[in-house]
């Protein structure tokens, strides 16, 4: 393109005329514009009204019925137990009064107070147990359990507290509690493997353990690797099967016959408390994660015991005799668990074994024929549980035991020698738990007894079904 040329382009451009927007137009394009702007913030503020409704919570409904659960926000922790059984024998129900009678050192002297084994063939609901714990301060806890029995009879199994904030691993318990003594002795029948007490204890300690009303102090010191655990304990010695004091000489005889006139001596005063003490050791090394060892040994003394053997129900010709000294007990303890970490326990396994000897040294403080009075009594009798349980599924346990009473011993001696001894009685158990969850569980127990009653041999097989429910939370288990 040439010069000439581009001045000709410059020249007609010049000749075209320059147009205004019209003021129409204009006003056109700013309605249009508001009209958006108004549309965009409608827009905005449903969008934020949306939004703000997403965020908060839904008002509650209203519900036409009561909720099934309701969590427990009491203080204390209130926790009620169900504990009912299906019973069968082979013996028409009379199994249960010969575990009753076993032969022994301490047949029909026995410990006094409530029975979690009393049964008759068929449905039973057993002490359904009432707990009661919270925590009262920085510097206490306390616990609380009773008793229900289906007439609804109250008993206090338990009530104490505990301190929190002594110094250098020690702690005080106060009230009425389960000794520290043993493995099994602290367990309640909720936290029993089987459905019923060994014979070990219920023969040498009674249905439910030793029990008592006293002052503990317990020391946890400092030992490397080792778990340590020492205990004292100042007891009442209040019906115990080695700790009784307080009865009265026997005026008249059970059967109801009036006492010969040769009847001489009589039981001395009730000393003052505590009268029975108790010192128990607990070690365990530290084995990791999956495994737990506890090796135990306790030993209790007495300072009174007295006992009336009047037989004249079942003997109307034997002469009533009261007898009085001291009493103790000890006992050797090992527990063994292993966590598999399966589902549901599968794989755990736990076993324990306890072994325990019983002594009273007595004199005849009231004989009937009067000319026994003064001459010594010494009985001794000792026991074993070996049992364990483990988990071979999920949610399911196989548990065996074996127990026995007067497994090595079981006489009474006189200043001329032995006087009498009896047979040991022992016992096969097999059973079979569902634990359905933390709160409830089905257990199947089938035992198969040696037991001797008045120098009889009886064997005596059981069969039990048993329901556990727990309403309700309580304080953790012990180990």
């Amino acid at each position: 393109m040439d010069r000439n040329t581009l001045r000709a382009l410059a020249s007609a451009c010049a000749l075209i005329p320059l147009t205004a927007p019209a003021a129409d137009d204009l006003q056109a394009l700013r309605e249009e514009i508001a009209q958006l702007k108004k549309t965009y913030e409608a827009r905005i503020a449903a969008l934020e009204a949306k939004l703000k409704q997403v965020e908060s919570p839904p008002a509650p409904a209203i519900q036409s019925s009561s909720p099934v659960t309701s969590k427990n926000a009491f203080n204390p922790q209130l926790s009620l137990i169900l504990d009912g059984v299906y019973f069968r024998d082979n013996k028409k129900g009379a199994s249960v009064e010969m575990f009753d009678m076993i032969d022994g050192i301490n047949h029909s002297h026995g410990h006094q107070g409530h029975a979690h084994g009393q049964l008759e063939r068929g449905f039973n609901l057993r002490e359904t147990e009432l707990a009661f714990s919270a925590t009262v301060s920085p510097h206490f806890d306390a616990w609380a359990m009773m008793t229900v029995s289906d007439q609804g009879d109250v008993a206090l199994e338990e009530a104490y507290f505990d301190t929190r904030s002594l110094p250098s691993g020690l702690t005080v318990r106060a009230g009425k509690f389960l000794s520290g003594i043993g493995y099994l002795n602290a367990q309640h029948p909720h936290q029993w493997d089987f459905v019923d007490q060994n014979l070990a204890y219920r023969t040498l300690l009674g249905e439910h353990g030793l029990s008592d009303t006293g002052l503990r102090l317990s020391w946890l010191p400092k030992t490397g690797s080792w778990y340590t655990q020492l205990g004292l304990e100042l007891l009442q010695g209040k019906e115990q099967t080695f700790a009784t004091s307080g009865l009265a000489t026997p005026t008249s005889r059970e059967d109801g016959a009036p006492l010969a006139a040769t009847s001489a001596g009589a039981l001395a005063a009730q000393k003052a408390g505590p009268r029975l003490t108790t010192l128990y050791a607990k070690l365990g090394p530290d084995l990791g994660a999956n495994h737990a060892l506890q090796f135990g040994g306790w030993l209790a003394h007495a300072r009174q015991h007295q006992e009336v053997h009047d037989h004249t129900l079942e003997d109307p010709a034997s002469p009533v005799q009261a007898l009085e000294g001291k009493g103790r007990a000890w006992g050797l303890d090992a527990v063994w668990k292993y966590a598999a970490g399966g589902y549901g326990g599968q794989g755990d396994f736990k076993l324990v074994g306890e072994y325990l000897r019983l002594h009273k040294n007595l004199k005849i403080a009231f004989d009937e024929g009067g000319t026994q009075v003064g001459e010594k009594r010494d009985f001794v009798q000792d026991g074993l549980v070996l049992q364990g349980v483990y988990g071979f599924l999920p949610h399911w346990q196989a548990g065996l035991r074996y127990d026995a009473t007067g497994l090595t011993k079981n006489e009474v001696r006189g200043p001329n020698g032995k006087l009498a001894e009896w047979n040991k009685s022992d016992r096969w158990t097999l059973a079979l738990t569902k634990q359905i969850d933390h709160f409830s569980l089905f257990r199947l127990q089938f035992g198969r007894a040696r037991l001797w009653n008045e120098g009889v041999e009886e064997k005596a097989n059981q069969l039990y079904l048993q329901y556990q429910m727990s309403l309700g939370a309580h304080g953790a288990h012990s180990f």
